[in-house]
């Protein structure tokens, strides 16, 4: 089977955006993109009762993945769009979705917190359980904004890509994560930011005030960690410059203040098999709530 890129779309602007971010994403991987438009069940009269207008929520339903196909092929000519139009749980849909796309692409809402497509637990419940690497994009998110600006100081889409960043745990890391990072700036042709935040061991802070090379020490160990991590990716992908940043301090903090220059922020979600609640961990939770980038979850073990 053919993967494909998948977009949730709902006619909102940030799922216009995801959609749009999705397309050029597809013709990157030269693969097709699918337009997911989901809309809750409702009983056959109310979805042919005349709204606002004279039309009904049944033709919304057809109209708005159909427009946005076909806005989407003629900015991008020769990628292939199919759209789909579904009736049911929207969480459960695009977690269908999902298990055959190569990434499942969605918008989220204002800064202050996940909103719009995301909004409460249908998002969240996607992003905390499908086996897949989803991406959320912000309204108003343009092809621009993920490039250097010009010698003018202007966006602009010709310009060479702004770093991906990757947060990355020393103590556990996770191949399939690093793997998609540098995949994505080798396929952008930018370097590669990776950020591990840490904390002192609880047993090294009363020692700290009285000999501060016990910080020095942990912040050498920390950086050695991570630079032996990622020899193995040099190696893999040698035309990617590999910027390594191991820093004290909150890795969320850390990630969000990296996004202001990037195109794209890639983090991890430990998978969880319970049935219940929506857990994302609280690295993934700073950056969803406070990254104006687009950033990409994936989950690992």
């Amino acid at each position: 089977m053919v993967r494909t890129v998948v977009a949730g779309l709902d006619g909102s602007a940030e799922s216009r955006a995801a959609a749009e971010w999705a397309a050029r994403e597809a013709s990157s991987r030269d693969l097709p993109l699918k337009l997911l438009h989901v809309s809750e069940p409702v009983p056959e009269p109310t979805a042919q009762a005349p709204l606002l207008g004279g039309e009904t929520l049944q033709y919304w339903s057809e109209k708005i993945p159909r427009d946005a196909a076909d806005d989407i092929r003629l900015r991008h000519p020769g990628l292939e769009v199919e759209m789909q139009n579904v009736s049911g749980r929207p969480a459960e849909i695009l977690a269908e979705a999902a298990d055959d796309a190569e990434l499942l692409v969605l918008g989220s809402g204002r800064l202050s917190g996940i909103s719009g497509f995301l909004l409460g637990s249908v998002g969240l419940a996607v992003v905390a359980h499908v086996d897949r690497p989803v991406v959320l994009v912000r309204a108003g998110e343009e092809a621009a904004d993920e490039h250097e600006p010009d010698p003018a100081g202007t966006a602009a889409a010709g310009t060479p890509f702004r770093p991906v960043v990757l947060g990355l745990d020393v103590d556990d890391p996770d191949d399939s994560m690093i793997g998609f990072a540098f995949e994505e700036a080798a396929r952008r042709e930018t370097a590669l930011r990776v950020v591990s935040g840490w904390n002192l061991p609880p047993y090294y802070v009363y020692g700290l005030s009285l000999d501060p090379q016990y910080h020095d020490e942990i912040a050498r160990q920390k950086a050695a960690g991570l630079s032996e991590i990622l020899t193995v990716w040099r190696h893999k992908y040698p035309t990617v410059e590999v910027v390594e940043m191991s820093r004290p301090g909150s890795p969320g903090r850390l990630l969000v203040d990296a996004s202001h220059e990037a195109s794209l922020v890639v983090v991890g979600r430990r998978v969880r098999r319970r049935s219940f609640g929506a857990h994302i961990g609280p690295v993934t939770h700073a950056v969803l709530h406070h990254c104006t980038v687009p950033v990409a979850v994936l989950p690992h073990h």
